[in-house]
């Protein structure tokens, strides 16, 4: 399985405020999806998220997002590593994810991108 990146999970009161900021700070544009009733704008290596408190209290506790060249073979390394999928495979507007919690507790949402 090949890891290619990581961005970071940012909950934010109120994304047409934040954006601007990691605009800025990145020297990149937003890519702005919706999904489950939240926002999200991908800005770099960060993942700005807002919506409903009980999505969001839901999003807090993935460490990270990782980016992977194909889920499906990093769902098949995980399970034989131990870890546990909690959802997924799914298709995003983005490509695929997978929610996992490594052997140690920690959640991780594993994605791929389209081609």
């Amino acid at each position: 399985m090949e890891i290619m990146g990581a961005s970071l999970r940012i909950c934010v009161d109120d994304l047409e405020t934040a954006i601007p900021f990691y605009e800025r700070l990145t020297g990149g544009r937003a890519q702005r999806f919706e999904r489950g009733g939240v926002e999200v704008a991908a800005i770099g290596s960060f993942l700005l998220m807002s919506g409903p408190e009980a999505e969001l209290e839901i999003l807090r506790k993935v460490t990270a997002t990782i980016a992977v060249k194909d889920v499906t073979e990093a769902h098949h390394v995980l399970t034989g590593l131990g870890a546990r999928i909690l959802a997924g495979p799914v298709g995003t507007p983005a490509g695929r994810n997978l929610l996992v919690m490594h052997p140690d507790g920690t959640v991780f949402e594993y994605v791929d991108q389209r081609a």
